[in-house]
C-alpha cells in the first residue's frame, strides 16, 4: 500500500501510511494518551498492556499477513490516527476480520476516522482476499455508530455487558459490512 496524502476539512495535510516495526514506540505512547481520553476504548490508563516488543511483533505480524493492515495518520509529525485490522489466517476465516479505530479527541471531525476507514474499504476492495469487515462498538458511542454507518456498516447484534468500568455495564453493537 502507498502512502497517501490528504487535505482535511480543516485545511491540514493529514499522510496515512501502513505502520513499521520502529513505529512501535510512539504507537504505545499514542495508545497510552488516549486511553485517558475517553472511555470508549476496551481498556483504561495502564491497561494496553503490550510491551515495545509485542507491539513490533505485531506490526510484522500485520506486514506479512494478507487479511491484516495497521494503518497510522500524520498531520507533520503528529500522530493522529491508528486503524488496525486482524484478519484470519486459517482458511475459513480469512476472509474476514476485525478493525479498530483511535483519533484523538482533539482532532474528532476533521475526517481523520472517515479516511482510515476509506483506506481499509479500498485495501480489501483491491487486494481480494478480504470480504468481510466487523467491529464492536459501545452502544452509547452514537459519533462512531453514526461514522460506521456512514461508511455501510451495519449493526449485526448486541453483546450484552460487553465492558465494565467500575461497577458499571455497558453493551456493545457487532458491526459488519461486506466487501463486494
Amino acid at each position: 500500500m502507498q502512502t497517501r496524502g490528504y487535505t482535511l476539512k480543516n485545511g491540514k495535510v493529514l499522510i496515512i501510511r501502513e505502520a513499521i516495526p520502529d513505529d512501535a514506540s510512539s504507537i504505545l505512547t499514542f495508545v497510552e494518551a488516549l486511553s485517558g481520553q475517553t472511555d470508549y476504548l476496551s481498556y483504561g490508563p495502564g491497561q494496553f498492556g503490550y510491551t515495545e516488543t509485542q507491539e513490533r511483533a505485531f506490526i510484522r505480524n500485520c506486514e506479512v499477513s494478507p487479511s491484516s493492515l495497521f494503518l497510522i495518520a500524520f498531520i507533520e509529525e503528529t500522530l493522529v490516527g491508528i486503524l488496525t485490522f486482524a484478519g484470519d489466517d486459517r482458511p475459513r476465516g480469512r476472509h474476514a476480520g476485525e478493525l479498530g479505530l483511535m483519533v484523538p479527541k482533539g482532532h474528532w471531525g476533521n475526517g481523520i476516522g472517515s479516511l482510515l476507514i476509506d483506506t481499509l474499504i479500498r485495501w480489501a476492495e483491491e487486494g481480494g482476499l478480504v470480504t468481510k469487515l466487523n467491529l464492536r462498538v459501545r452502544t452509547d458511542n452514537d459519533r462512531a455508530i453514526a461514522l460506521c454507518q456512514r461508511k455501510g456498516f451495519t449493526i449485526e447484534g448486541t453483546i450484552t455487558r460487553a465492558s465494565k468500568i467500575d461497577d458499571t455495564y455497558f453493551d456493545s453493537y457487532w458491526m459488519g459490512r461486506p466487501i463486494e
